[in-house]
Order: structure tokens, then C-alpha cells, then sequence
């Protein structure tokens, strides 16, 4: 699992740059040399957040990463955008496209949500290559990255099931859609798998929407999860953005252990109070993917079409940063069979 462990260190939080006005209400965090649009062709990457915007911890800040890993390596000038409350599609677009319009290369919608707009702002910037995470948009210009959460989930699913003294285990969902479900689908079949059935899996959604605060609402995920630990759960793996601090907060408080998401949320600042209750977290290599798609607008190949992350690539994996993750009985050798088998095609993990 060592290589598993070196993919995290770009996604880690860092101190944010000065921050500007840009479209939408947003904001932007830009460096480098260059004016307002007026050195098209010399900007590079771009990425607009979804909910929950930079400092989650987790999904945005990953992504962020990518940029910053990109802007260190390529030296040039980059812009990060903030969501605005209630937005629309329409202002999604029009924060893609005005991105493009400055001459930003590639642009990165981060999140499903920006599906419908990206499909309309790369068709009005057909010589911009658009990413957009963790959606399938069609369009020659651009570039899906999908992540194969299935899979990381199955892992961390391996680890509850080990670590669990209750034979009662916790799943908290940001918002009941297709994309989270995999996350839970793979989480409970990795549990059942691992334990011959034994150890019961309890599953609650914050919301039905994103607009609900689903995955931006902490509160929300530490009253879950506080629910959740009443009932026996004494692992808690949350996927839900933002809302899973909450949850971490909430495993903390009773001394139960948490799964963080998509970073390697025992190593985030912001998390450092609780990282002692933090067991692992699911990966999820936004940051690489970002990067990636970054680095092929630079070499002049563009990647284009669904491009998919999994463990096989090493784009999602699971932490061993916590020390007592290797102090539990059996769980290292339990994952790494785990992901052998995944990869093998041995082990074929459920989506739904």
C-alpha cells in the first residue's frame, strides 16, 4: 500500500492565496504574470469548486492540490473559483465560460453539478480543453474524470469490519444520489464481505438535494452520526464533503472511530484535534486527475473523453497514516488482499 500512501501527499490544505472578485460572485485565487485576457494562450489551468467550496478537507481540496501542484510545476498563472449560494446553471456557465474567455487552459468544473453547464461552455470555446469531475459530459473538448469510489469504499469497508468491537458499523451519505451510492454500495459489501455478514451496517442521507446543505452542513453530519453511535455504531465512514467534519467531530467526542473521504483527512490541519479517532480514509485522487488533464494541455495532447481512476492506476486507494491503523489485528494484510483481488477482477465490487 505504499504507493497508495505517496498519491495523498498532494492532497493536502494549504494557505490560499489573495483572493479577487471574478464572475458569479465568486472568488479567484490567481499568481504568475499576465493581465485581465489579455495574455490568452499564456494562463494555465482553471478550476471552479463545487458546494462546500476550498477548506473542505476533503473533494474541493484535492482539487486544489492539482492546481497548485500544476502551478509549481509549470510556473504559470492559475485562477480557483468559489460556488455562490443558490446558484444556477446559468451562473455556473457563465463562470466556465468566463473563465475561458481570459484564456485559462484547461477549465475544471468540480462536481456532477456542472454537467449541464460545462456541455454548453465548451461548445462556445471549442479550443479549450474543460474537465469536469466526477460526471460524463459529452463534447470533444472535454475531458470526464471519473473515479472508481466503489472500490475505495470497498477497502474502507474492509478496515470498519476489522476494527469494530459492536458488530455495528455506520454509513452517512452527503445527498441520496447515484454517485454517493456507490460509496455506500462498495463500503457495505467490503463490511460483508470481510466479516461473513456479522457485522451490521447502518446507512442515513443528510438530504435529498444538494441545495439541502447535504455536503456543506457539519451540523448536519455530527447529528447523523451522533444517532448513529447511539445505535452501536463504533465505525462511521462519512461521504459527504464538508457535512463529514461533523461526523469526524462526532466519532471524536464518543471515541469511536471515523473514515474520512477522498483526502487523507488524518493528515488535514484543520482536522488535527481529531485525528486521533481519524482510522483511515478512502482516497480519492482529484488532485491527480486535475494535474493530469493540467499537464496534457501542456504538452500539447489534451486528454479528451471518460477518463476513469481506480485502484489499478493507483486513483483511489486507502490511508494508512493513522499508526493505529497497522496495530489492529489482521487489517493491513485484509486490505492489501482486498485490493489485490479487486485489481485481479477477483473481487467484483457492486456500484449499487
Amino acid at each position: 500500500m505504499r504507493r497508495i500512501s505517496k498519491l495523498t501527499r498532494v492532497a493536502v490544505g494549504v494557505a490560499s492565496l489573495a483572493l479577487a472578485a471574478t464572475a458569479c460572485g465568486g472568488t479567484s485565487s490567481e499568481s504568475g504574470n499576465g493581465g485581465d485576457g489579455e495574455s490568452k494562450g499564456t494562463k494555465g489551468l482553471a478550476i471552479a469548486y463545487d458546494i462546500g467550496g476550498k477548506g473542505d478537507q476533503s473533494f474541493n481540496d484535492a482539487a486544489y492540490a492539482g492546481l497548485q501542484k500544476a502551478e509549481k510545476e509549470f510556473g504559470y498563472k492559475t485562477a480557483d473559483i468559489e460556488p455562490t449560494e443558490g446558484e444556477t446553471d446559468a451562473d455556473k456557465q457563465q463562470r466556465l465560460e468566463s473563465l475561458a474567455k481570459q484564456g485559462y487552459n484547461p477549465v475544471v468544473g468540480v462536481g456532477f453539478a456542472y454537467g449541464p453547464a460545462m456541455e454548453a461552455a465548451s461548445k462556445k470555446f471549442p479550443k479549450t480543453t474543460f474537465g469536469i469531475v466526477d460526471s460524463v459530459v459529452e463534447g470533444d473538448n472535454v475531458a470526464s474524470l471519473v473515479f472508481a469510489e466503489e472500490q475505495a469504499s470497498y477497502l474502507a469497508g474492509v478496515a470498519a469490519a476489522k476494527a469494530t468491537k459492536s458488530n455495528t458499523v455506520g454509513f452517512v451519505g452527503g445527498v441520496d444520489i447515484p454517485l454517493i451510492h456507490k460509496f455506500e454500495a462498495g463500503y457495505k459489501q467490503g463490511v460483508q464481505d470481510t466479516s461473513g455478514g456479522k457485522v451490521k451496517v447502518i446507512s442515513q442521507y443528510l438530504t435529498q438535494t444538494a441545495e439541502e446543505g447535504g455536503f456543506s452542513s457539519p451540523d448536519k453530519g455530527k447529528a447523523a452520526a451522533e444517532g448513529q453511535i447511539e445505535k452501536g455504531a463504533d465505525v462511521l465512514y462519512a461521504a459527504a464533503g464538508l457535512s463529514g467534519q461533523g461526523v469526524i467531530e462526532a466519532a471524536a467526542k464518543a471515541k469511536v472511530w471515523a473514515i474520512g473521504v477522498d483526502s487523507d483527512q488524518y493528515k488535514q490541519e484543520a482536522l488535527a484535534s481529531y485525528k486521533g479517532s481519524i482510522l483511515t480514509s478512502a482516497l480519492k485522487d482529484v488532485g491527480g486527475a486535475v494535474y493530469t488533464l493540467a499537464k496534457s494541455v501542456k504538452d500539447g495532447k489534451p486528454l479528451t473523453g471518460v477518463q476513469t481512476f481506480d485502484l489499478k492506476v493507483n486513483g483511489v486507494g486507502l490511508a494508512e497514516s493513522n499508526p493505529e491503523f497497522a496495530k489492529i489485528a489482521g487489517l493491513s494484510a485484509a486490505v492489501a488482499k482486498a485490493k489485490e483481488e479487486i485489481i485481479s477482477g477477483k473481487i467484483k465490487v457492486k456500484t449499487e
